[in-house]
């Protein structure tokens, strides 16, 4: 097509779905490594998409091409975002440490923890970021969906 490329330094916005981006936020805080992930053919305007690293994947797009470009998610986010809810803040003993332990309701407490912050983050998105390309860092805008 048109316009598209192999040089990642054509790409000038970087179109991101909100929910892909919380869910990867998510799934590198319970221990699993998510990026947004671009392919080439590059153009002036793509789109990362949600994409879990697995061990071994290829280097380069197959054909010889560049290699995807992974967008770690910490990196769309503002420093003040605030942090993901840990199960020992939501335990509702540690408001009352005399009260009894109850599994339903921490899990309870924890899941509308989580469900709260998912949708404080997205206040918190930047409107740029670094790619880290084999030229070196370009800068490009950063376009949030959703």
């Amino acid at each position: 097509m048109p316009g598209e490329s192999r040089d990642p330094t054509v790409i000038r916005v970087v179109v991101v779905h909100a929910d892909d981006l919380v869910t990867a936020l998510e799934a590198n805080e319970r221990g699993r490594e998510a990026v947004l992930r671009i392919t080439a053919p590059f153009a002036g305007r793509v789109r990362a998409r949600l994409h879990v690293v697995q061990e071994s994947e290829p280097v380069d797009d197959g054909l010889g091409g560049p290699a995807p470009i992974r967008i770690p998610p910490r990196k769309l986010v503002a420093e003040d975002a605030p942090s993901y809810p840990r199960v020992d803040e939501t335990d509702p003993t540690v408001a009352d440490p005399d009260g009894e332990y109850d599994v339903e309701v921490h899990h309870d407490r924890h899941a509308a923890a989580v469900a709260a912050w998912r949708e404080r983050v997205r206040d918190h998105l930047v409107e740029a970021v670094e790619l880290d390309t084999a030229a070196g860092p370009h800068r490009v805008s950063v376009a949030i969906l959703g």
